[in-house]
Order: C-alpha cells, then sequence, then structure tokens
C-alpha cells in the first residue's frame, strides 16, 4: 500500500455527542467513508440496520469471533460491537479515507493493527452534563443509566491514549474543531503523498 487510505478513530463515553459530531463530519466530508459496525444489540426506535448498525444474532457474532472477522470488537452492556476487517481492509487499500466510531477497548485493539491511526477522545464538559444526558435520553432503565454512568469514568480516565481530546461544552465549537483536525490530518497526508510522487 504506497498511499494507503487514513483511519480516523472516535470515541467518548455514552452521551458524550460523538453520534451527532460524526454525523457533522461526515456532513462535511461527504468522500470520507463511515465503517457501520456491527452488534448484537436490539435496534433502537429508528434506527435501520445496515444504517446505525447491522444488527446480528450473538450465535453468528461468536462465528465471526472464531473465524476472526473483526478486526476490533468487544462485549459491552451485555451486547457484542465489532468491525469488519474485511471492509477496512478493503478500503483502506484503496486509498479511501475511513471515520470509526468505536469504544476504548475497540481503539487499543485496532491500534494493533492499524498503527498509523489518527484518534479522537471526544470528552464530556462534567460528570454532572453526562449523568443528566444519560438521563434525559429516555430510552434505558436506571440501572441501565447507571451501568453506562461507571462505564463512562473508565473510558474517560483512557483519554490519554488519544493523540487529540475535543471537550463537547458547546456543540457548534466542537464540531469545528473536530472538523479543523480532520482537514488538517487530511492535508498533511495529502502533502506527504504529492511529496514522494
Amino acid at each position: 500500500m504506497d498511499n494507503p487510505g487514513q483511519l480516523f478513530i472516535i470515541s467518548a463515553p455514552s452521551g458524550a455527542g460523538k453520534s451527532t459530531l460524526c454525523k457533522a463530519l461526515l456532513g462535511r466530508f461527504p468522500d470520507l467513508l463511515f465503517s457501520v459496525s456491527h452488534t448484537t444489540r436490539c435496534p433502537r426506535p429508528g434506527e435501520t440496520n445496515g444504517i446505525e448498525y447491522f444488527f446480528t444474532t450473538k450465535e453468528d457474532f461468536v462465528r465471526g469471533i472464531e473465524k476472526s472477522k473483526w478486526a476490533e470488537w468487544a462485549e459491552v452492556h451485555g451486547n457484542f460491537y465489532g468491525t469488519s476487517a474485511e471492509f477496512l481492509d478493503k478500503k483502506l487499500k484503496n486509498g479511501e479515507d475511513v471515520l470509526l466510531d468505536i469504544d476504548v477497548q475497540g481503539t487499543i485493539q485496532i491500534l494493533g493493527r492499524y498503527p498509523d491511526s489518527t484518534t479522537i477522545f471526544i470528552m464530556p464538559p462534567s460528570l454532572d452534563i453526562l449523568r443528566s444526558r444519560l438521563a434525559s435520553r429516555k430510552t434505558e432503565s436506571q440501572e441501565v443509566i447507571e451501568a453506562r454512568f461507571a462505564n463512562a469514568e473508565k473510558e474517560m480516565a483512557e483519554k490519554h491514549r488519544y493523540r487529540h481530546v475535543i471537550v463537547n461544552d458547546v456543540l457548534e465549537e466542537a464540531i469545528a474543531e473536530l472538523i479543523s483536525l480532520v482537514e488538517t490530518c487530511r492535508s498533511a497526508r495529502n502533502q506527504e503523498v504529492n511529496a514522494k510522487s
């Protein structure tokens, strides 16, 4: 791979606004491919198979683990999540840039395979605001919210593993910062490629 594509990884604790930021990023860069994760959790209202996630059974997912189908995978809140290795390998080899929305465990696995990835961690302004955002969703039980909050604290403690950290306090500012960061990374890669040719 002389000029492979770039892999951008965005992680954040649940409720930090990662999905909104990813959507804004994809709107700004239409040629940036979003890697749709596979999961065994049930679809939420309004979610479509193949758009937000590829929804699969636990049996099929475990078969995928046995066949090394996943570039990364994890069990989170009792459900499996994974990224297709075939999709990433194919797109990056073609020189296409890919956006991954995965958790900290997944990022560590991906970096073992793609060490040059650009890693970005999204932080909430505070734990109080994060708890409030999780509660306002009204899609999960109090027990699940507490589990997500405990997991969020653990993930935030791992932010040092990421090259870049963005605090999502004012959404518009966080979007602008993220777009600028990706723009800079892509521009640097283009200059690198042009210098080689």
